[in-house]
């Protein structure tokens, strides 16, 4: 079971909700509670927009209140006009993340949604109901299309996958408060948060084992290099590589190539991206951000909370900096491939005059890297204008975060390449660092053949290898 609170919400709870078998409990419904007598008492003394008035283009036209479901009633109205959206559907974990989020946020208090939908959303969660959420429909200002699909499947409008204990009534307090967030995004970025810092981790690991395999110079992961490069990320580069690394073993040359020299710089930046994001989401999961928000004992606010620059920028600052650091992978592969870092035959072959080895490999970490580039493509920087001019501006996160998890099997692509060339190189040299025994015995299920033989199944089981035995929560989102 997990508690909510509607404030520590962590990614690695969203990840663990995602995929699958964890149901969750709000603890208080006070702040909801609140949030919804203050939204009343506003909403009788002044207009509201949503609750009033339209909304977008339509802010200015005022509405009545009739009651729920009567014919005409603009909550159902609103809810069905803005669940128009296409593309594939979303896998049951990119919804559940979606959904434990949206919850959440709604028992931080401001939205003044009747609690009656957070206890609905709650029972979705539980009953593993999922809304079938498509892909397209948002541009970083509010996952509309995703969250009034959720509204029309809590009311019991929209088919979901298990059936619902009973549908929930909406009334025009109600569906523009849920529709006002970004959780769908959010959800996408906790989970590509999760998968890459993983595949960082292990990184690290298959780093160090090519390390091993060309006897690098481990001046470069030095206390004193820890003082010079004076960054998180950097430093725990450091410290990791000297615990897998024996650092009292030969040293084959003084300077080795930036695939391993600059590792702690450019592995580095990666390490910190990823805590910058994570401290994004997890400031986003617990704030009431809706438009309007409604906190007793402060003024009702109108305002651009859910425009998520933050996230959309501390997404792309990750990609970027995720091919930065898979470049560097690619740069070990050419390394273990070369007689004059390793002592072995060209591209660890078998030793037969032009064996081709692991050859091809390079070329398949090199197309993997090539979409990695392409993914990393800062989606901030697209803008656009909708609604009558009214919203002018997006950020985008909604794609950036797209793009986040598109990049997960790519990255895990380009170091299976890097996977099998290092343990190869250290089977055919017989090493077992210290530190790196356990993998080295993980590694053992790879094929020890070194003739020429088509290696997709080894790359694929490397893949495999560098998988969680739990799974990979958000797989790419065309599944």
């Amino acid at each position: 079971m997990l508690y909510l609170d509607g404030s520590s919400l962590t990614v690695t709870d969203i990840a663990r909700v995602a995929a699958g078998g964890l149901p969750v409990r709000v603890t208080s419904m006070a702040r909801a509670l609140a949030a919804r007598a203050y939204a009343d008492q506003t909403a009788a003394r002044r207009p509201v927009y949503g609750r009033s008035t339209g909304v977008g283009g339509n802010r200015l036209i005022p509405l009545e209140d009739p009651q729920p479901a009567a014919p005409g009633d603009p909550a159902l109205a609103l809810l069905r006009s803005h669940a128009s959206s296409l593309g594939p559907l979303r896998s049951p974990e990119r919804v559940r993340a979606t959904l434990v989020i949206r919850l959440n946020q709604l028992a931080a208090g401001g939205s003044g949604v009747d609690p009656n939908v957070i206890d609905g959303l709650a029972a979705m969660i539980g009953n593993d109901a999922l809304p079938p959420i498509r892909e397209l429909g948002g541009v970083g200002t509010g996952d509309l299309a995703a969250l009034a699909t959720t509204a029309l499947a809590l009311v019991g409008e929209a088919k979901t996958s298990n059936p619902l204990s009973e549908p929930v009534t909406f009334g025009i307090g109600d569906a523009l408060p849920l529709l006002s967030s970004n959780a769908a995004t959010i959800a996408d970025a906790a989970l590509a948060s999760v998968a890459l810092r993983d595949l960082a981790r292990q990184s690290l690991i298959i780093a160090a084992a090519s390390f091993a395999g060309v006897n690098g110079n481990p001046e470069a992961y030095s206390p004193v290099v820890e003082l010079v490069t004076p960054f998180p990320g950097a430093q725990e580069v450091c410290r990791t590589m000297r615990e897998l690394i024996d650092v009292d073993q030969p040293i084959s040359r003084i300077q080795d190539p930036y695939a391993l020299r600059a590792l702690p710089q450019v592995h580095g930046p990666l390490l910190d991206a990823l805590d910058t994001l994570d401290a994004v989401v997890e400031k986003l999961v617990s704030a009431p951000s809706e438009n309007p928000v409604f906190l007793p004992h402060e003024e009702v606010a109108h305002h651009g909370g859910f425009h998520v620059a933050y996230l959309a920028q501390a997404l792309d600052a990750l990609r970027l900096a995720l091919a930065q650091a898979a470049q560097l992978s690619l740069s070990r592969l050419s390394m273990l491939c070369d007689p004059a870092m390793t002592g072995l035959p060209a591209f660890l072959g078998d030793g037969r005059p032009g064996a081709s080895g692991v050859m091809t490999v390079e070329y398949v970490v090199a197309s993997a890297l090539s979409s990695l580039r392409a993914l990393a493509t800062p989606a901030s920087l697209q803008t656009v204008t909708l609604s009558h001019g009214v919203e002018e501006d997006a950020s985008f996160a909604s794609l950036a975060a797209r793009q986040a998890l598109d990049s997960v099997p790519i990255f895990r692509s380009v170091l299976a390449g890097e996977l099998l060339a290092a343990s190869r190189c250290l089977r055919v040299r017989n090493l077992e660092p210290a530190g790196l025994a356990e993998w080295v015995q993980r590694c053992n299920v790879l094929d020890a053949s070194t003739a020429d033989r088509d290696l997709t199944a080894d790359l694929l089981l490397a893949e495999v290898l560098l998988t969680p035995s739990d799974g990979d929560p958000p797989g790419p989102v065309t599944d």
